[in-house]
């Protein structure tokens, strides 16, 4: 079965998942007004598809800060000196696999990257500016805008008709 042959079940599924994916299936299944093993059986094969990647634990940044500090969140653009395929894809895995990047995007038009990037405080910064952006010798601008204040971090597809909430 191909993702684009879900039904509204799937969809239903999907989204309440996205809302809360630590709901135990009884709970999945009843707000689906579906059977626990139907839910059970539908969500294996939304995993078995690829349609559910993983499923992650969201943090709140300020509950840690106590032990982390604030740190710093900064969205960065970044325009390659030569924007060949080759040279567009070794850029793309050489900052993907630091665990510094939250969020990597190929951006048209503008810059060719925009990051999401996370260090603990400025020098933190300035040694991930080092190793992702001055090391690399393809990257002819960097601009980098820092984070105030976090208004909104809603990592959900929308799935559903947005007037309906979603318990």
């Amino acid at each position: 079965m191909e993702p684009d042959s879900l039904d509204p079940i799937d969809l239903r599924l999907l989204d309440l998942m996205q809302a809360d994916a630590s709901r135990h299936n009884q709970a999945l299944a009843a707000l689906a007004h579906i059977s626990p093993p139907t839910s059970l059986r539908r969500i294996k094969r939304l995993r078995d598809l690829g349609v559910i990647e993983r499923e992650v634990a969201l943090l709140q940044p300020d509950r840690l800060a106590s032990l982390t500090g604030h740190g710093l969140t900064a969205l960065v653009e970044v325009t390659l000196e030569r924007q060949g395929a080759e040279q567009m894809d070794a850029f793309e895995a050489h900052v993907v696999g630091d665990p510094a990047v939250q969020q990597c995007y190929r951006v048209s038009p503008g810059p060719d990257f925009m990051l999401v990037v996370y260090a603990r405080d400025m020098p933190g910064y300035l040694a991930l500016a080092q190793r992702l952006f001055t090391a690399h010798a393809n990257v002819r601008n960097v601009k980098v805008f820092f984070s105030v204040k976090r208004a909104k971090f809603e990592p959900r597809i929308p799935l559903t008709d947005p007037s309906v909430p979603v318990r």
